[in-house]
């Protein structure tokens, strides 16, 4: 219960429950949508779905600014590629909030001859832009390990065991692909909050692509992911030590 209270203090955690929250209604909507007897509580979970859409619009208010911040501070990373990973991550972050909150303005009268379609898209490929960089950088860092732990000369030893103790049924495919293996697998127990990032980051990946009419999927699948990635996020906020900064 501390960690709830602690994750709800902050605007982030109230965030990513909502989001959690909106997910698994959409998950339980589609899981229920061929059962005649549930109808009504398909409409609610439908209601409920959009209500909190609407309602995290408006909690994401201001956050543009915090995103510009972010990539200021990347901008100042020695490391070329997480610089310019972050930093476009960020930029394209920002630029996607802004556009949500015109659409929330737009939804609440504000903005009446905002143009929403155009507005929407512009969103959907600023957020595929932040996940395309930030998975860019997920990417970099497990390659980075990979090279680390390939250069571990222990690893190396336990590495040509386990190879020679298995069945050569590909003598020029398996060994490369055990050995691949076996540095990612060591990569992500040394570094977790790499696999975090990444499986975060890859759920996000459809829902833009959906949108923008580039890659359809299934609504219940949408939902899955977005739940899951709202999942990993509160993870990060109740273990700190699993949140990935750089």
């Amino acid at each position: 219960m501390e960690a709830l209270r602690n994750v709800i203090k902050q605007s982030q955690g109230r965030d990513r429950l909502l989001r959690a929250t909106q997910f698994a209604s959409a998950l339980c909507a589609h899981a229920l949508r061929n059962q005649s007897r549930r109808k009504e509580l398909v409409t609610k979970f439908k209601s409920l779905e959009a209500n909190l859409s609407v309602g995290r619009k408006l909690f994401r208010l201001g956050n543009a600014m915090d995103a510009g911040e972010a990539a200021k501070r990347s901008a100042r990373l020695s490391d070329p590629v997480l610089c310019l990973c972050l930093t476009a991550a960020n930029v394209n972050r920002a630029l996607y909030l802004m556009c949500d909150n015109a659409l929330w303005a737009a939804g609440a009268g504000l903005l009446p001859d905002l143009d929403r379609g155009r507005w929407g898209a512009g969103a959907c490929r600023f957020y595929l832009l932040s996940l395309v960089m930030s998975l860019t950088r997920d990417a970099y860092l497990v390659l980075r390990l990979a090279l680390r732990h390939a250069g571990d000369e222990r690893f190396r030893r336990q590495m040509m065991l386990h190879l020679n103790q298995s069945p050569q049924v590909a003598p020029a495919v398996i060994p490369h692909l055990d050995a691949l293996v076996l540095l990612l697998l060591r990569g992500f127990k040394s570094q977790p909050a790499v696999l975090l990032d990444t499986v975060k980051n890859a759920c996000d990946l459809p829902m833009p692509l959906d949108k923008l009419g580039i890659y359809r999927s299934d609504p219940g699948t949408l939902a899955f992911c977005g739940l899951l990635s709202s999942l990993i996020g509160i993870v990060t906020l109740v273990r700190p030590e699993l949140r990935l900064e750089a």
